[in-house]
């Protein structure tokens, strides 16, 4: 295939779906080249998808489309390629005079390999490769305990990490000032989700709004699952339709509570980072050795809201009709599913992962993790919520519940799976036997 003429860069669109404030687009933007951007439809990742109407693939695809509608305005146009990393960065090297490829970093397992692969293949051809970071404030050993260990505990490391915090790191890099560097290629089609062999969901992309007043009163309303109390912008963050540092920036002056949920996310992510082993097993590895009950029809009754603990069930269903669930119920079902019925933490991950319209692998393994007792940091192992404690302090007047359960204290409504004071002692006791 004859290359075209002229030289240009490649940026590489990932977990980074905008124009503003994306550092890697920026740095290719100022290199000299012009730019194609690119976005590659993984197939190693869609093939991993359970449900060919997959939520997520629809936000991806609308983020996609309103991309390429801005590219194009610019003459310009946003290159959607489907198939493995390397096979699309082959076509690409073989189709244009490709001097430089540039990408914002990630940290996931499969992402360090997929990048390390491509770095060896595009060095072979004489194409540096620049990764930046982007998807996070700070990234690695930039803020570990003073012997240069990393942190466990998520205090000293929040204070850490606003102690490191200075100006600096909110200094937006003006990405979507410097367009008319792109490409001129006249409009390039996106294949469509039916070409990719999914459906189009109910998801619409809808670019992210800052609401400052949910922030503001975030301290007030954030565990109350009935109201509009949160932010929403979870799945933003996740594909980086909106820029860390814009959040830090609007949560310092009004919410430090929020403040250190992005913080959270920090955390988990330096977990992953440091201690990979947690993808697959515990943090605290003494609890690789409890004895889990792993009951498939009790996992199934999870899943599918039928428990007869109606806080658990709301925030499934909710789940599963939306791909959402409020942050506490999704504290009170994870605690449910392995302290109440002792199920691997790890079916109760997968079960997550695979919904979530914000899913992503760090929080969601630190999350779960978090609620078995197994992880850094973690709830102790004799921490069992009552649901219906939790509902009485969270949902008094039921209108959550009422919301998804609708047969709620009727005959219809399921009988308790397990009774809580039985459920409390087994798995104290289990735990107790289990790391002992």
């Amino acid at each position: 295939m004859t290359k075209t003429d002229g030289t240009i860069a490649l940026f590489w669109f990932r977990r980074d779906l905008r124009l503003e404030d994306n550092v890697g687009l920026f740095h290719a933007l100022k290199s000299g080249h012009s730019v194609l951007p690119v976005f590659i439809l993984d197939k190693n990742i869609l093939g991993m998808l359970e449900e060919r109407h997959d939520r997520r693939l629809s936000f991806i695809h609308g983020a996609l489309e309103a991309l390429q509608e801005r590219i194009a305005a610019t003459g310009s146009s946003l290159l959607v390629l489907h198939g493995t990393p390397e096979e699309a960065m082959r076509q690409l090297i073989a189709e244009y005079d490709v001097r430089a490829v540039y990408a914002n970093r990630d940290y996931e397992p499969y992402a360090v390999e997929r990048d390390r692969q491509i770095g060896l293949m595009l060095e072979k051809s004489g194409v540096p490769f620049h990764t930046l970071k982007d998807q996070v404030i700070f990234e690695k050993n930039e803020v570990v305990k003073s012997d240069g260990t990393p942190y466990t505990v998520f205090t000293p490391y929040s204070k850490a990490w606003k102690k490191k915090l200075t100006q600096g790191e909110l200094i937006l890099s003006p990405s979507e000032q410097l367009m008319g560097n792109f490409l001129k290629t006249g409009p390039l089609p996106l294949p469509t989700l039916e070409a990719l062999g999914f459906t189009r969901t109910d998801m619409l992309f809808k670019p992210p709004e800052i609401n400052t007043g949910i922030i503001a009163g975030y301290h007030k309303t954030r565990n109350i699952p009935s109201i509009e109390g949160t932010t929403r912008l979870g799945i933003h963050l996740r594909f980086g339709t909106v820029s860390i540092r814009r959040l830090v920036a609007a949560a310092i002056p009004l919410s430090e509570v929020w403040l250190n949920e992005l913080i959270w996310r920090e955390f988990f992510m330096s977990i992953l980072w440091h201690f990979p082993h947690v993808v697959d097993n515990s943090f605290k590895k003494k609890y690789d050795n409890i004895s889990w009950r792993n009951n498939e029809e009790e996992f199934e009754r999870w899943c599918n809201g039928m428990t007869g603990y109606p806080i658990v069930d709301a925030g499934m269903r909710e789940l599963n009709a939306t791909g959402f669930m409020h942050n506490r119920v999704r504290m009170i079902t994870a605690g449910f599913l392995t302290k109440h019925l002792l199920i691997d933490w790890r079916w109760g991950e997968a079960y997550f992962a695979a919904r979530l319209l914000d899913y992503e692998l760090s929080s969601n393994n630190g999350n779960w993790q978090w609620s078995s007792g197994s992880g850094c940091d973690a709830a102790p192992y004799f921490r069992v919520f009552n649901p219906s404690e939790q509902t009485r302090k969270f949902d008094p007047d039921l209108v959550y519940v009422r919301r998804w359960v609708p047969e709620h204290e009727t005959p219809d409504y399921p009988r308790m799976v397990v009774d809580h004071a039985l459920a409390r002692e087994r798995a104290l006791k289990t735990y107790r036997e289990g790391i002992r």
